[in-house]
């Protein structure tokens, strides 16, 4: 092993033999798993310093190409790009980073604050109320896109997901999804024995046709995001989304689930399938980016065929969403400082994209505007490009995670949380996005 490293080693630095462990992974001579050797071992067999190998080491860690297993040591991490748990995987050892732009999620201080709860509980106390309080119901309703047979409110979006997939979806069962897309939901539909049937997108979401060609494996199901989609930012313009209505309507046993991740701090309009196929349309808009992640709250609107055994289901179990955070999101929608501050947030987290976005076309990487907090970063070589982010304190996640096919490398990165330095922080990025691939020296 020290043999393969030492061939690789061009530069004599921490940076360096991270590419070197780097190029022997790609290349296939250190295997997952692998347990390197110790610090002082490295450190002698290449003439370096053992303070030297131990940052190398941290940068590896940082990029999730080594991990500390156990009694073990520090082994090759294990890919676990096509299996359960490929999101998590990405995120893995992204800690002590002094920006992490890996994660996906919304910056706290642009988050409302939580008004006081005080006295009895403002929400119904028996078990035989409505599962979603009335006032929430009508004003959910009257800001929804079209208008649908069924409201009901879930425990946040991929909550939502999972019990309508579950019961529209058997195992053997296609589904069509955005090529790239949300890992989590790759993990689902693996779990749920169901096939992703890959549709390619461009700075309009998905491609009609793609959306046709995947239709054609006769999917029972198409999982979609209208704005914002996670990862590239891409939102659907009204004619984008009236061809790709026009194209699902030849297939009118196959439904559509609109994930809205991003929901009310998105920029762009939301223009949703149902309102030209309300019939085929599960709607499901997320509160956790706009109003917080911990009030695990979703609302989701569609056809009565599809929620009513989903509903009818859950009062077999959960029941119902806590009223109380019910009423807790109802105040929210309505208090106005509440609205002040998530508006403020929708244009902090376009003004910060805008400018990482204008910086990196400076640095001669055009990228779409697009939409939300993230941004896909086309890069040389994925492995490469984090590992010199890790070099300047920064993390990403790898591209690898969201894709169902194959494509050119990339990396996810949460734009909307960088708050400051958005120049240093574009040439860190440009770096990165330029860092050959870690290939074998000649």
């Amino acid at each position: 092993m020290l043999a393969e490293l030492r061939a690789r080693l061009v530069d004599v630095s921490a940076r360096g033999l991270a590419e070197a462990v780097g190029r022997a992974v790609g290349d296939g001579a250190l295997l997952p798993g692998s347990k390197l050797p110790p610090v002082r071992q490295v450190a002698a067999a290449l003439q370096m310093s053992p303070t030297t190998v131990s940052a190398a080491w941290q940068l590896l860690r940082r990029s999730g190409t080594i991990q500390t297993d156990g009694r073990r040591g520090t082994v090759v991490a294990t890919s676990r790009a096509d299996g359960p748990g490929r999101y998590r995987a990405a995120l893995r050892g992204r800690s002590g980073f002094a920006l992490d732009l890996s994660t996906g999620v919304p910056d706290p201080q642009l988050l409302p604050a939580l008004p006081a709860l005080a006295g009895p509980s403002p929400a119904p106390t028996s078990y035989l109320d409505e599962p979603v309080l009335p006032a929430l119901a009508d004003l959910l309703r009257s800001r929804w896109p079209y208008a649908p047979d069924r409201l009901a409110i879930f425990d946040g979006a991929m909550d939502a997901i999972d019990h309508v997939a579950s019961s529209l979806l058997r195992i053997g069962d296609r589904a069509v999804v955005e090529n790239p897309c949300f890992p989590p939901l790759l993990d689902l539909l693996e779990f749920l024995g169901v096939q992703p049937v890959a549709a390619d997108t461009d700075a309009e979401g998905m491609l009609p046709a793609s959306l046709a060609a995947a239709l054609t494996h006769r999917p029972a199901a198409v999982f979609v995001q209208p704005r914002a989609l996670n990862p590239t930012g891409a939102s659907w313009s009204e004619s984008r989304s009236a061809e790709l209505a026009a194209v699902l309507a030849r297939t009118p046993q196959v439904y559509a689930v609109e994930d809205d991740s991003a929901g009310d701090v998105s920029s762009a309009p939301l223009h949703s399938l149902g309102t030209h196929l309300p019939r085929q349309t599960i709607h499901v808009q997320s509160f956790a980016k706009s109003h917080g992640p911990d009030l695990r709250l979703a609302a989701v609107a569609g056809p009565a065929a599809v929620l009513d055994p989903v509903l009818e289901r859950r009062l077999l179990g959960q029941g119902w969403t806590s009223r109380l955070l019910q009423h807790l999101l109802l105040t929210l929608l309505t208090d106005p400082a509440s609205i002040a501050a998530v508006s403020t947030a929708r244009t902090e987290y376009a003004d910060r994209r805008h400018r990482i976005v204008t910086a990196l076309r400076h640095h001669g990487l055009p990228q779409p505007s697009g939409d939300g907090l993230n941004l896909w970063l086309p890069v040389l070589d994925e492995q490469a490009a984090l590992i010199s982010l890790a070099s300047n304190g920064v993390a990403a996640a790898a591209g690898t995670a969201f894709t169902v096919t194959p494509t050119e490398p990339h990396l996810r990165v949460t734009v909307g949380l960088i708050t400051t330095d958005h120049e240093a922080i574009a040439a860190h990025l440009a770096e990165a996005a330029r860092s050959p691939a870690l290939t074998t020296p000649r």
